[in-house]
């Protein structure tokens, strides 16, 4: 066994020493082993995309708790002074047929010899500005019952405008002339007065009135705008009057509020050559300032204004002193529903003026003592609303006033030829008193279809004077109706007017007058129905007539001076585009 193992031990032996013998005697090979690999274009297909899990588990243990973040809002207002700029039609390619024309011109004529013109006019140089003019022409001759004297009136009246529109602001320029020609033919007694002195009498009246003014309004600025105006005014007799007028308006932010501040400048100077009592002429003057800073609040339905009027007057007139006047403006408003709750109380500084009596009784003589009206307040509350096809409004106010104005006529002077044409009893003079006015309103308007309207306004007036016995010529009871209707090419419209009576006072002898005795006068109430229709031939030619008074009654508007009776006119409109 021994023997056995030593004889295969000895075969290994020899056989590793032969193996590394041969391996020294071999040559050695000069060429090195490469791998190549052969790699062709990869061509994907959507299966060898990698998927990823629409639903992954996960681990519940690796999510973070949400860590608790307290915060706190602080509020700062801010009010901002961007307001938006008003916007302008942009004009649109009008087709060949339109119901809408830019310009028109009217021409009429009626009974008592009654020519009637009126047209508008107007053109756009450029896109952001437009000039126009107005003229309205109107006259008739004498035609008013039991009239001895001339009765006649004309009326022309002449406006032009420019207007211009930019980035930051607009602006505009206005200009006119209004000439009025009317006559005192108001005798109380025409037969009494000897015929030598009606023939000798021209009681025409002319008054003339220029006026130039504009208005401004800016954006997204401190200052706001504003408005302007002069009014030069005069008669046949040298009366003149000037007036001058500006009010500037600035905003101011104030927390989250505007407070909106109007500074005002109003001049006022007139003469009269003579007052109607003594020769000695008539001059006054006045110059107020005043500033009106207002504060509104808006919340959600409910709006209250906080404001205050204050004036520094300087007067030079008959009865007037210069000083400081101030006013409450305290308005507010409750929306709830279709209707809305208002309420407030204002008061301001009225001028009154020779213009502004003559536009409003153009009987007045040119004696006349010009006075301010100081409303030292008007407490009003009322409701206005929608209802369905129904808008009304109801009001009731309670004002008290210093210094109101209201016409009286005047006094006849001795008979004499060399007597003023309005010295006959047939003028009006104004006198003032403190008066308290208890007032209610109510207006209503239905729209019963897309063809007819209709609504009504009535004003219930209740005087508590200081001085005089009588409001006189205010009457207590104003009201009107009105309706429209369209039919296809068929348009009419009435008005009918309804004032209560009114109190007035002789024209009693001068000097044997005795002031302390007054036999008041009644101007009895009445009723005045107009009605107007057109007919649209196309849409540039239309025919008119308008029928005033249709009850032909030669009522009173003031004291001794009856109206015209039955009035007609017709006449046709064409309208047109440059």
């Amino acid at each position: 066994m021994t023997i056995k193992i030593m004889k295969y031990r000895f075969l290994y032996i020899a056989l590793l020493v032969s193996a590394v013998v041969v391996s020294q005697n071999k040559e050695k090979d000069t060429l090195n082993t490469e791998v190549i690999n052969v790699v062709k274009p990869f061509n994907p297909t959507v299966s060898d995309a990698f998927k990823i899990t629409r639903n992954p588990k996960i681990e519940q243990n690796i999510i973070a708790k949400h860590k608790t973040f307290k915060y706190k809002i602080f509020s700062v207002p801010v009010a901002s002074t961007f307001k938006p700029k008003q916007g302008n039609f942009v004009g649109l390619k009008q087709p060949k047929s339109k119901l809408v024309y830019n310009n028109f011109i009217s021409a009429g004529y009626g009974n008592n010899n009654t020519p009637l013109l009126e047209a508008f006019i107007h053109n756009k140089p450029t896109k952001m500005s437009d000039i126009g003019a107005f003229i309205n022409i109107k006259s008739a001759d004498s035609n008013v019952k039991n009239s001895l004297l001339n009765d006649a009136y004309s009326d022309v009246k002449m406006d032009l405008y420019y207007k211009q529109s930019d980035n930051n602001f607009d602006w505009q320029l206005n200009s006119g002339l209004r000439f009025q020609k009317s006559n005192w033919y108001g005798l109380r007694n025409p037969l009494s007065i000897a015929s030598v002195y009606r023939n000798s009498l021209n009681p025409k009246q002319d008054y003339n009135n220029f006026y130039a003014g504009g208005s401004m309004s800016y954006f997204n600025a401190y200052f706001e705008g504003g408005t302007f105006e002069y009014s030069f005014f005069s008669d046949d007799y040298k009366s003149t009057e000037n007036y001058l007028y500006a009010a500037p308006q600035f905003a101011f932010p104030l927390s989250s509020e505007y407070l909106t501040t109007t500074f005002s400048l109003a001049y006022l100077d007139g003469k009269f050559n003579t007052a109607y009592i003594d020769p000695n002429p008539i001059s006054y003057r006045f110059l107020n300032l005043g500033v009106a800073p207002n504060l509104e609040f808006l919340r959600n339905n409910f709006s209250l204004n906080l404001g205050v009027k204050v004036y520094y007057s300087a007067s030079k007139a008959i009865d007037q002193k210069s000083g400081f006047f101030a006013y409450p403006n305290i308005t507010a408003s409750y929306k709830t529903g279709a209707s809305t709750v208002f309420g407030g109380l204002t008061g301001d500084l009225h001028q009154n003026s020779y213009k502004e009596f003559a536009n409003d009784n153009p009987f007045v003589s040119p004696t006349l003592n010009i006075k301010q009206t100081d409303e030292q307040y008007k407490a009003f509350v009322g409701l206005k609303g929608v209802a369905q096809n129904l808008s009304y409004e109801l009001q009731a106010s309670y004002k008290n006033e210093k210094d109101k104005a209201l016409f009286i006529l005047n006094p006849i002077k001795t008979l004499n030829i060399t007597n003023r044409s309005y010295e006959f009893g047939n003028s009006f003079n104004v006198i003032y008193d403190a008066i308290k006015t208890l007032s209610f309103t109510a207006n209503a308007e239905v729209v019963y279809n897309k063809n007819l309207t209709f609504g009504t306004r009535l004003n219930i007036d209740s005087y508590t004077l200081s001085n005089e016995k009588e409001a006189w010529n205010l009457p207590a009871l104003k009201a009107e109706v009105y309706g429209q209707y369209t039919y296809k090419k068929w348009e009419a419209q009435t008005h009918i007017y309804v004032v209560g009576e009114r109190k007035g006072l002789p024209s009693n002898m001068f000097p044997t007058l005795v002031p302390a005795v007054f036999n008041t006068v009644t101007n009895a109430a009445y009723v005045d129905m107009n009605l107007s229709g057109r007919y649209n031939f196309t849409d540039r030619l239309t025919v008119f007539t308008k029928l005033n008074n249709i009850l032909g009654d030669n009522y009173q508007k003031f004291t001794n001076f009856n109206v015209q009776g039955f009035q007609a006119l017709a006449g046709l409109t064409y309208k047109f585009d440059f």
